[in-house]
């Protein structure tokens, strides 16, 4: 028998590439607004932006998808793009910066190993922008699983991480 295939603990997902409907509004959004930073460009079709000078963690383009409506929410396709920050008081200061331009949150949910805020881009594709918890403070079942839940963020407590 054939010993079951386990993928590689060290696997990422690399990137998200999202079909827009106008580029220089996604660009707002993902770049003006969450800081993203533009690597290349193909000329008015699409952009590649990332984080820290990685090649791209966001592909944008209207290849077949220019002027187009937003996809039906209730459909199949992509949920969310989760965007992973590395510190809690990192995931308070994007909170910040959207509270401040008074973009609209759709959720913001405490899920014990992580903490999300959850927004919708300007096509409607959904966004969430998370920090996880060291792991060692994950909480699990009896059995040893990980017990995951939806509970509200505590926003007020969030922002008390700028005052650190």
């Amino acid at each position: 028998m054939e010993e079951k295939y386990v993928v590689p603990a060290q696997t990422r997902i690399g990137h998200v590439h999202l079909k827009v409907a106008d580029l220089d509004r996604s660009m707002a959004f993902y770049c003006d607004l969450l800081g993203f930073e533009v690597t290349t460009r193909y000329g008015s079709q699409a952009v590649f932006i990332s984080a820290g000078g990685y090649h791209h963690h966001i592909g944008l383009n209207t290849w077949y998808s220019k002027d187009a409506p937003p996809a039906e929410q209730e459909g199949v396709g992509l949920f969310h793009t989760a965007i992973l920050y590395p510190t809690r008081k990192d995931l308070a200061v994007i909170f910040d910066r959207l509270r401040r331009a008074k973009y609209p949150l759709t959720g913001a949910s405490d899920h014990g190993v992580s903490e999300a805020l959850y927004l919708n881009d300007p096509d409607g594709n959904g966004v969430e922008l998370y920090w996880d918890r060291p792991k060692d403070q994950w909480p699990s079942k009896p059995d040893g699983s990980l017990e995951m839940y939806t509970r509200p963020l505590d926003l007020p407590g969030l922002l008390k991480e700028l005052e650190a």
